[in-house]
Formats: structure tokens, C-alpha cells, sequence
């Protein structure tokens, strides 16, 4: 299994030299006076610390035993429940949350490093401790002060953990014909009738309560999503000074049996007149709940990126020690029996891509959560707008394209062991069955595909997409004489236009038949996130390139941020060209064959 070690030096380059996170702060009213760079160094060492020595053992544990469901109670992995009393006496889960609610008051965007690091190290286990965030988040903006006050204190301190409770069995994401039901009680609360599927984290042994978020539908609510409202639902109800009472009518009937993320318990959660507590006005749950859900968005990217890095680690480790062959052009080792494959180009091809798209995604979701944090404490009215229109666009990409190319470079690593990536106690196939469903949950690929084209862009009429073209145009032409950065400006330059160009081009077809959006929305993401990643390589490219010429004690260091800038924009890159074409190809060809003649 690979040992994960936290990229420190690479989270550094990222936060510190590319996005600049101590004058980020220093904007920002809120840390202004309280988060220095040693102070995010102090965090990144503590978590990789934890992360590597605690978690990362227990990552293979977790898949091979599995959590244990009897008669509802769920058992999780030995070793889990000690991590995340550790875990806790960290500080880790009160991080981000202001300190009115008893948190630390820290930035978002510290807690996502962090959280980069938990997802590599193990993330099954990370599921826990990871959607009490959104919990956390939605009772904050959204729950009276009474609700603050009885639930925030203790899902802050970890001592309670939270889940989302929205999919069922005939309505997957069509969250407008779910048909959980909530009967208003004389004390002001509901009885919560109705049954959950997929609840990642809905049943453990590792916190004392666990407070269910859940949708439900209201007697003569309208129909479809805006007839649908959100409750507070724990496990073990709760007085009003946070003792817990008795049991609720909440009960896990079973846990699933999964492709991977083994070590975490996806339940089915049966709620019988359990008590519950609305949140937010009436009929208005689905955008309460978007605050949980774009919160988990964020989350899945990282998984994402998580997968990228942690299958890059063993797949290099791996490539650099096997023996296989001679290298084409003449041994390179010639005192070994053979050369160390990673001699070999296509090996070469494959690390190179994982390292491509692990980098690359960093830099991704760093920059989503400090647009997180302007969102949230921004000074201005107009710069909290520009951030949020910013981070609308980006969080499909970012959750959409981190996904599917960690599954890729999972399945890279895979192929970087030969057989060996097939045999379980090395770890690689492992990444793969635990990375496979961040394409799904939270929205797949191809729904996130439909939100970026159709609601942030076209329903736009592109508003949101130039706001971003823009960055990468005054990027471009601040750059445009820069001789060393031609390799990286030119094209760049040529596909930010063509990105919009692209996009007018569907929106006419759109305008014939509305069906040209779906056929063209995978495709338009994917795009739209090789040209996400070539801004921010070309970026990095540069902030490497000025080192260098400063003079630095980390020559290697840079040589290679800029050599992996190269192989993004050359053996990367170009792939946007078969999406382009495929765009091209519109509507009719996935049409033209009747539904009842698929297979004869």
C-alpha cells in the first residue's frame, strides 16, 4: 500500500508563491490581524503529520474490513474511532467555523489543505468528519438562534457528526419527486416519515450523535423542487441546554455493499415519525440545502485532486525501483539486470499525467476556496458578487474534471504496476474503486456538465463565463512580450477565445433545440477544464521562471514546475481538440436511432 507523504513543499508553492494566500488574508477583515504564513505552515505540518501517521495506516484496514452493520448500529474499522478522537483533540473540526460558534475563525481555504490531505491519507475515513462541515455550514446560515444554539456547539467540537439526507431510491438526483413526508407536531416540530438511500456517514460508532439534514415534503407543499422544505433531524433527540434524550425514530436498515470507499458507512436511513425541526422558511429546503451541497462540491474535487496525488506517490515510488527492459536508446542503468522502467517513455507519459493533473488541480481548488473566503468576507458588496459569480462557474469544473482525471490517473497508477496494480495489498486498485464515485455523487459528471453549460453560462448569456475569460485575458496580454512564456501565452490566448466562440456556437444550435446543450455539455466541461488547468500551469510556468532569475537554492524544484508546465501544454492540452470536434458533431447523430432499436 503507499505510504502517503504530504506534498508539503508543492501545498507551499501553491498557496504561498502562486495565490499569494498571506496578502489573500491580509484583504480580508476578518484574518487580516490573526493568519500569518507561519501560521498556515504550523497547520500544514501538524496535519501532515496526522495525516501520514495515523491516517494513511488505516487506509487499507479500512477497505479490507469494511464497516459491520448489525441490527442497525454500525461498526466502523478498527482503528477509525481512534483517529477521529484524535482528530479532534487537533482541533481540525472546529477550524473553519466562526468563533461565535465556538470555532477557531480560520479561513475556508485553510481547512480545504487540510482536507486535500485527510482525502489522500484515507478518505473513507474522511467522509466522517467531512460532511459535518456542510452540516455545519447550512445550520449557520440558514437555522434560528435556537437551533445555533442546541446543534452548532458540538458538531463544532466533533463531539457530533452531521450527514446530508436527500436521495431515495425511485428519485436519485431528480431530488423534485422525493417522497419523504413531514407532519407538522403541536410543539412547533414535524414527524419525518420516509426513507434515504446512500447516506454517506448515516450510521457509526464513532460520535456520540449524528444530526441528519434531510428534505422532505410538507401536507400540500407544490409539487417538484419548490415544494420541497428542510429539517434538522438527530439521531438521539436533544434538549434545549444539548443533553441528549431518547432515542429518535431514525434507524439505519442496512449499509451497502460497494465498489470501494469501504471503510465508510453508506446507509440506508429509515426515518418512522422521527422528530424534526424545520430550517430555513418553508418550501424553500432545496436552497438551504445548496448551501450543504455546493460545500460538498468543493469536497469532491478535492477527492479528486486527493486521488491524483496519492496514486501519483506510488506509482513513482513504484516506477523507480521495478526493473524491466532496456530503454530504447541504450541502457541507462547498465550495472542493474535492466533499467528502471521509469526510463521508459510511456511510463514517463502516464507519472507525467498524474503529476499533471494532481499539480494542476491544487492549484484548482486553492484558488475555488480563497474565492470561498472573499465570498464569505469579502469587504465589498461588489467583490463578494464578482467571487461568487467566479465560484459558480468554477465549482462544475473543478467537482466535474478533478474527478474524472483522478479516476484517470488512479487508473495510470494501476497500469504503472502492470500485474502487480491488479493484486490488492499493493493499494493502486484500491484508489480506483474509492475514486469511482466521486464522478457520481454530488452530482455526476454529466449534471455538473448540463449546471456549468446551461444554468451558469447560457442562462447567463455568458456573463459568468466572461468574468472568468477576462482574468485569463488580462493574464495574457500582461505576458504577451514575455519571450519565455511564449510556448505557454500563445495558445492559451488562442483557446480563451476560442472558449467563447465555442460557447456562442452552441448557443445559437440551443436556440433551434434546446437538446443541443445536453449533447454538447460533456464535452463543453471537459474543455473548459483543460483550459482551466492551462492557465493555471501557465501561471505557475511563471512564478518558476522568476524564481530562477532571482536566484534560488531550489533550481530543481522549479526546473520541474516549469517541465510539467511543458508536457501539460504539449501532450495535455491538445485533447481539447477531440472535444471541439466532438461539439462539432451536434445533436442528430445521437438521435437518429429510435430507443426501441438499441439492441434487436
Amino acid at each position: 500500500m503507499p505510504q502517503y507523504k504530504a506534498p508539503l513543499r508543492d501545498m507551499q508553492f501553491v498557496l504561498h508563491e502562486l495565490l499569494n494566500a498571506e496578502q489573500h488574508y491580509a484583504n480580508l477583515p476578518a484574518f487580516k490581524d490573526n493568519v500569518s504564513r507561519e501560521l498556515v505552515d504550523q497547520y500544514l505540518d501538524a496535519a501532515a503529520d496526522f495525516c501520514e501517521n495515523e491516517l494513511s495506516p488505516l487506509n487499507q484496514v479500512g477497505d479490507r474490513e469494511g464497516c459491520q452493520w448489525n441490527d442497525g448500529e454500525v461498526t466502523t474499522p478498527t482503528g477509525f474511532k481512534e483517529a477521529y478522537q484524535k482528530y479532534i483533540e487537533l482541533g481540525f473540526p472546529s477550524l473553519a467555523v466562526p468563533e461565535q460558534h465556538g470555532g477557531q475563525g480560520l479561513p475556508s481555504s485553510l481547512a480545504t489543505t487540510i482536507s486535500e490531505m485527510v482525502g489522500a491519507a484515507n478518505w473513507a475515513w474522511g467522509m466522517y468528519p467531512g460532511l459535518s462541515h456542510g452540516a455545519v455550514r447550512t445550520i449557520e446560515h440558514h437555522g434560528s438562534d435556537e437551533q445555533k444554539a442546541i446543534y452548532l456547539p458540538k458538531l463544532v467540537t466533533g463531539e457530533w457528526t452531521g450527514t446530508m439526507c436527500l436521495t431515495e431510491s425511485h428519485a436519485g438526483s431528480d431530488l423534485g419527486i422525493i417522497r419523504t413526508k413531514a407532519e407538522p407536531n403541536d410543539d412547533g416540530s414535524y414527524s419525518i416519515t420516509g426513507e434515504k438511500i446512500f447516506i454517506s456517514a448515516g450510521e457509526h460508532d464513532m460520535a456520540e450523535n449524528i444530526i441528519h439534514i434531510v428534505l422532505a415534503r410538507l401536507p400540500g407543499a407544490p409539487k417538484g423542487t419548490k415544494g420541497i422544505s428542510l429539517f434538522i433531524v438527530p439521531k438521539f433527540n436533544v434538549a434545549a441546554d444539548g443533553t441528549l434524550l431518547d432515542r429518535n425514530g431514525v434507524r439505519c436498515g442496512s449499509i451497502e455493499h460497494k465498489m470501494g470507499i469501504h471503510g465508510n458507512a453508506t446507509c440506508v436511513i429509515n426515518f418512522d415519525n422521527a422528530k424534526g425541526y424545520l430550517i430555513g422558511p418553508e418550501n424553500r429546503g432545496l436552497h438551504c440545502m445548496f448551501t450543504f451541497m455546493n460545500t460538498a462540491r468543493i469536497g469532491t474535487a478535492v477527492q479528486g485532486l486527493s486521488a491524483s496525488e496519492s496514486s501519483f506517490q506510488g506509482a513513482l515510488a513504484y516506477a523507480k525501483d521495478r526493473l524491466a527492459m532496456r530503454s530504447l536508446s541504450g541502457p541507462k542503468f547498465p550495472e542493474k539486470a535492466a533499467d528502471p522502467i521509469i526510463v521508459h517513455p510511456a511510463v514517463r507519459n502516464m507519472l507525467l499525467t498524474q503529476k499533471a493533473f494532481a499539480e494542476g488541480g491544487r492549484a484548482l481548488v486553492y484558488l475555488l476556496s480563497q474565492y470561498a473566503d472573499i465570498v464569505e468576507y469579502g469587504s465589498t458588496e461588489e467583490e463578494r458578487k464578482f467571487a461568487d459569480n467566479i465560484l459558480s462557474l468554477l465549482t462544475p469544473i473543478a467537482k466535474a474534471f478533478l474527478t474524472e482525471t483522478g479516476s484517470e490517473a488512479a487508473k495510470h497508477g494501476v497500469q504503472v504496476f502492470g500485474g502487480h496494480g491488479f493484486i490488492s495489498e499493493h493499494g493502486m486498485e484500491q484508489i480506483v474503486r474509492d475514486t469511482r464515485i466521486s464522478c457520481l455523487y454530488e452530482g455526476t459528471t454529466e449534471i455538473q456538465a448540463l449546471d456549468l453549460l446551461g444554468r451558469k453560462v447560457l442562462q447567463t448569456q455568458g456573463a459568468m463565463l466572461r468574468d472568468f475569460t477576462k482574468i485569463i485575458h488580462k493574464f495574457v496580454e500582461a505576458n504577451k512580450d514575455n519571450a519565455d512564456m511564449k510556448a505557454f501565452i500563445e495558445p492559451l490566448a488562442a483557446l480563451n477565445k476560442e472558449w467563447g466562440d465555442l460557447t456562442m456556437q452552441i448557443g445559437m444550435r440551443a436556440m433551434q433545440n434546446p437538446d443541443e446543450v445536453g449533447a454538447a455539455a460533456v464535452d463543453y466541461l471537459y474543455f473548459a477544464g483543460y483550459v482551466t488547468l492551462a492557465y493555471l500551469w501557465a501561471r505557475m510556468a511563471l512564478v518558476a521562471q522568476q524564481k530562477l532569475a532571482e536566484g534560488t537554492a531550489e533550481t530543481e524544484f522549479y526546473k520541474a514546475k516549469i517541465s510539467t508546465a511543458n508536457f501539460y501544454f504539449k501532450k495535455i492540452l491538445p485533447r481539447v481538440r477531440s472535444h471541439v470536434d466532438v461539439i462539432a458533431g451536434g445533436l442528430e447523430p445521437l438521435m437518429e436511432l429510435d430507443a426501441e432499436h438499441f439492441a434487436f
